[in-house]
């Protein structure tokens, strides 16, 4: 964000901004929960990966630029941010721990019709979304 100061010049008021070191904070949040992600199985890599290079985009494009050109996660982010693709891989994932986590729920937690419902709510329509992004890049797309 830039405005004029008084002798006409521009200066960045993200520099300083309150809001630049929470959305800087914010994206190393995702970026930890990002790497946790890389060794722990079935907890999400590239979504916090995703969520933090917006946060860089507002706040430090070096960040953005080191997570958009990083050698194994950037071209997902890429993907993502350019066609809105998600690897087969990924929709298979997600769509197995969401059924993981539906009947774990369901059947160990739940202690009425009430939480599976709830959740199923939640889980269907983000599954129908996953699974209905496309798969690969189009052709004559980067």
């Amino acid at each position: 964000m830039a405005v004029t100061g008084k002798g006409g010049e521009r200066r960045d008021t993200m520099r300083h901004c309150w809001a630049r070191r929470f959305l800087l904070a914010f994206a190393w949040l995702n970026v930890g929960l990002g790497l946790v992600g890389v060794v722990v199985p079935g907890m999400p890599t590239t979504v916090f990966l995703i969520i933090a290079t917006w946060a860089f985009s507002k706040s430090s494009e070096r960040f953005r630029l080191w997570l958009w050109n990083h050698p194994r996660f950037g071209f997902s982010i890429r993907a993502w941010h350019q066609h809105r693709v998600i690897p087969r891989r990924a929709k298979v994932a997600a769509a197995v721990m969401m059924a993981a986590s539906f009947a774990f729920v369901t059947l160990f937690v739940a202690e009425s019709w009430v939480l599976p419902v709830l959740l199923g709510a939640v889980l269907v329509p983000a599954a129908a979304y996953v699974l209905s992004r496309a798969s690969s890049v189009p052709q004559g797309g980067s």
